[in-house]
């Protein structure tokens, strides 16, 4: 984000009051999916401040929402620990958010200036479609301590400017992993995504798991931003644009995902769960 604009802004005070909710994502069903905070702001805060209401809600991302001009929002993800460049699901939950209380209409897209570009996303059905880059990867011979922390032999192994991705030989192995997180704390990586073909016929195309242990998170419970590259692998693996993806954590959660050139579709449900005010 700029930093002038930052530093020149008006900077959230203490004793305010700001909207906040909390939204599961990647799921119709509540405390399933991935739960997001969204803080919706009507001054910029400072950096500082926004690194201190995710440590206090701990949730794996919370979104920082703040209006600008033609019904764009500027749109930041944090982890408990970190500021972060990409996130699906608080994306999903933002939109969910300015959806449900009215401040788009169904037929309005929502726009977000990010880290990572401008982001729209779309009423679909009974979801939310979100627009976001192709994120695919390319092969990397693996680290030791990554087989290591996995134990277990991967397919293949690639890599973006985010993450590693591992292909694990069947849903079994992605289901029951427990890697040494330590070990992958220490990789030079955001995360590490392990995935497979899905063995239920008909429900999935794939299935993974995803870990984040550098920047807090030991494991997401649905991510959309690793589907960035899982939907351009399993596209080009599977021969299919279009492909229902399941990610595999104790909490679950689902989605559609499309590729369309240097772009993919990232389809999914949100619900709230928590609605209220944060007074900091």
């Amino acid at each position: 984000m700029n930093s002038n604009r930052e530093s020149h802004a008006s900077i959230q005070q203490p004793g305010s009051t700001v909207p906040i909710w909390t939204v599961d994502a990647f799921t119709a069903t509540p405390f399933s999916g991935n739960p997001a905070a969204v803080c919706l702001l009507d001054v910029q805060p400072s950096r500082d401040w926004m690194q201190r209401v995710a440590a206090e809600m701990n949730l794996s991302e919370t979104a920082f929402l703040r209006p600008l001009e033609d019904g764009m929002y500027e749109l930041r993800w944090f982890t408990p620990q970190a500021e972060v460049d990409l996130c699906g699901h608080a994306t999903l939950a933002a939109a969910h958010i300015l959806y449900e209380t009215g401040r788009l209409g169904e037929l309005t897209a929502a726009r977000f200036e990010t880290k990572s570009g401008c982001l729209t996303a779309y009423r679909e059905g009974g979801g939310i479609r979100l627009d976001f880059p192709s994120e695919p990867v390319s092969p990397m011979s693996p680290p030791e301590e990554l087989i290591e922390a996995l134990g277990f032999i991967p397919r293949y192994v690639g890599s973006n400017r985010l993450d590693i991705m591992v292909e694990a030989d069947n849903e079994a192995t992605v289901r029951g992993l427990q890697p040494d997180l330590a070990l992958l704390r220490a990789l030079n990586t955001r995360g590490v995504i392990v995935t497979s073909r899905s063995n239920a016929t008909g429900s999935y195309d794939f299935v993974s798991r995803a870990f984040f242990p550098a920047i807090g998170i030991d494991e997401d419970p649905v991510t959309g931003s690793a589907h960035c590259a899982l939907a351009p692998y399993w596209a080009k693996r599977l021969r299919k644009d279009e492909l229902r993806a399941y990610q595999a954590s104790a909490r679950g959660g689902s989605m559609t995902v499309k590729v369309q050139g240097d772009r993919v579709m990232l389809i999914g449900q949100a619900i709230t769960v928590l609605s209220g005010r944060l007074f900091a």
